[in-house]
């Protein structure tokens, strides 16, 4: 395996290429003496020293760190800011038999968040329970008309996980109320903090904290591990409450996953060990969900179960509007109520794919028919799209296109403001670019890379002119392109079984660490490319290079078929080698990201995808 030196790119060796996307490639730069240094102090391959070099891993005991994290390498809970204050009040209402309600969110974050410290504050007697906001009605965070009805019901403390940071107004009624509210979160607050009994946050003002990405289920986990302490009145925990937390930190790498925030530093330890734990000690609901998901007789949990398998599984219900039959799935412990359950929970995923799929292809009709395929974004709408959906597909569009897209979702009676999603690309600031906007919208809030709005439908065609002025300010002449990092050239040959698993002790993979990207050059079509899956949405091919053949597979690219077909010559491929396992055998196979091919003897080139 050879690295792409500094100043060589494998792409500009040949004649002029064509692109399989509009992606361009960027490739990491080594430094042979470098990683010679780091694979002799490290005691690694050559193959992880320039892998872990070009992640900015250059001291040896960090590489032995990040191939193998340790559980004790998780920071006490006591640090994070705000927990100390937190476990003291919760306990004091455990104690008291006050009620303590856990007011969650309806993303896979929210719902991990949610189970984990409701079922801390069940095995520590409190009498607790529950409230989850209905995405459609309720929309995100805390919301008045919640606080009054908990507050009717003689709640007396409210603890949020996953929101409630930047819920000023909602705090000041809390108060008013006679609630005692405690916040968990790890989103950006606003300008004023809530004044909350207690707020637990990586970041708050004031505090040092040295790791300030983790997830809401992460903070809920670090709050319940502190709870625990106290219980037990030790450091370490009692037997009951240690086998709790191992199911905690499974529950806490689902939400980290889904979250998509960076499995570096404490959430590589949470997912890796997490893993570990979802499937030895996993929840009667966990079970059965990885039952449903086809998951049950993998030997290993891996990072994209989770991503692809679970987590989209408690999304959807999030999504269509039954969140809290997710976080029921998880709180159970009887395995008919989860086996139910998580038969339902799969009901609503076909479900949601059934209708992304609708959206999808309704966007793309929309694209064709209406915009130039060089405006700086695409903002799409109509009165039959569902409102839980449209954030995936504008990612989709997003990949697609390489550009922002915006998909508002209007509302049928032309009463309601239509709700609508953006995702971006680079380059663009989504929340920025809405604020430019703020004077045609109802509300709008989010991210650079991914934003929200309510819009009144009048408005719209006004809003797309001045959204599009706006991204195209943002991103200047050269408009928007993705990149895709590629880590280091490698021939065909070298795919082997053996290096793949070297490859493999660099798992979890996800966002911030993401599986490695390769590249070869020269390889050519070993037999035509197939479409495979439902309605032929991916693609299968064979690759080949001086004689070795290897097997790729592309997710959700079936549309590249027609384009390859047309190819006569070589290609250069950028993809993922991964070990796939059938009836107990290991292969190596691709997982196809991007691909170039040479102009042909006709001048023909293949055309983007898009």
């Amino acid at each position: 395996m050879c690295g792409a030196h500094l100043g060589e790119d494998p792409l500009a060796r040949g004649t002029a290429l064509s692109r399989g996307t509009a992606k361009n490639w960027r490739f990491a730069t080594h430094d042979a003496a470098r990683v010679a240094a780091l694979q002799q102090a490290a005691g690694i391959p050559a193959v992880l020293a320039q892998l872990l070099l070009g992640r900015g891993v250059e001291d040896p005991t960090a590489a032995q760190q990040f191939l193998e994290p340790k559980l004790t390498g998780l920071r006490d809970p006591e640090l994070l800011p705000g927990v100390n204050q937190a476990a003291e009040l919760l306990h004091k209402a455990i104690a008291e038999k006050r009620k303590i309600v856990v007011y969650g969110d309806y993303d896979a974050d929210g719902m991990t968040a949610t189970a984990i410290l409701l079922r801390c504050l069940k095995l520590l007697g409190a009498d607790a329970s529950f409230y989850v906001p209905h995405r459609l009605d309720e929309g995100y965070g805390l919301n008045a008309d919640a606080l009054r009805t908990l507050a009717g019901q003689g709640v007396h403390t409210v603890v949020t996980v996953d929101c409630g940071v930047s819920a000023v107004a909602e705090a000041k009624l809390a108060k008013e109320l006679g609630l005692q509210l405690i916040i968990t979160d790890h989103h950006q607050f606003a300008a004023e903090l809530p004044a909350a009994a207690a707020i637990v946050h990586p970041q708050l003002p004031g505090h040092d904290y040295p790791f300030a990405g983790l997830c809401g289920a992460a903070v809920a986990f670090k709050l319940a591990w502190a709870l625990c302490q106290r219980a037990s009145e030790a450091k370490k925990v009692s037997e009951p409450m240690r086998r709790f937390l191992l199911q905690g930190i499974g529950l806490a790498a689902i939400g980290a996953v889904a979250d998509v925030v960076p499995l570096i530093d404490e959430n590589r330890i949470l997912v890796r060990h997490g893993l570990l734990a979802l499937r030895n000690h996993g929840t009667a609901g966990v079970v059965a969900l990885e039952r449903i998901a086809g998951l049950s007789e993998k030997t290993e949990l891996e990072g994209e179960d989770l991503a692809f398998a679970l987590a989209p599984r408690l999304n959807a219900a999030g999504r269509l509007g039954r969140a809290e039959l997710g976080i029921e799935l998880l709180i159970t412990d009887c395995p008919e109520r989860a086996a139910d359950l998580a038969t339902f929970v799969n009901e609503l995923n076909q479900q949601r794919q059934t209708l992304e799929r609708s959206v999808l292809l309704a966007a793309r009709k929309q694209i064709k028919a209406n915009f130039k395929i060089d405006d700086p974004a695409f903002v799409l709408a109509d009165h039959d799209w569902h409102p839980g959906v449209i954030g995936i597909v504008a990612g989709k569009l997003v990949e697609q296109y390489q550009r922002p897209v915006v998909l508002v979702a209007l509302d049928k009676t032309g009463v309601r403001p239509g709700i609508g999603s953006g995702r971006s690309a680079p380059g663009c600031n989504l929340a920025q670019a809405f604020a430019t906007c703020s004077e045609l919208l109802v509300t709008h809030g989010g991210h650079a890379a991914a934003a929200g709005l309510r819009i009144e439908e009048r408005r719209l065609a006004e809003f797309r002119l001045q959204f599009n002025l706006a991204v195209a300010e943002q991103l200047g002449e050269n408009g928007a392109c993705g990149e895709l990092f590629v880590d280091a050239e490698a021939p065909l040959a070298a795919l082997t079984h053996q290096m793949v698993t070297q490859l493999e002790r660099m798992a979890p993979f996800g966002h911030g660490n993401l599986r490695p990207t390769l590249c070869t050059t020269d390889v050519r079509l070993a037999s035509p490319p197939k479409r495979m899956g439902a309605e032929g949405r991916h693609l299968s091919l064979e690759i080949e290079q001086h004689g070795v053949k290897i097997r790729a597979v592309s997710f959700g690219n079936g549309d590249w078929e027609d384009q390859l077909l047309r190819v006569d010559g070589p290609l250069t491929i950028a993809y993922r080698p991964v070990l796939n396992t059938f009836r107990g055998w290991q292969k190596v196979e691709l997982r196809l990201e991007d691909w170039r091919a040479a102009d042909g003897p006709n001048g023909s080139t293949p055309a983007n995808p898009g």
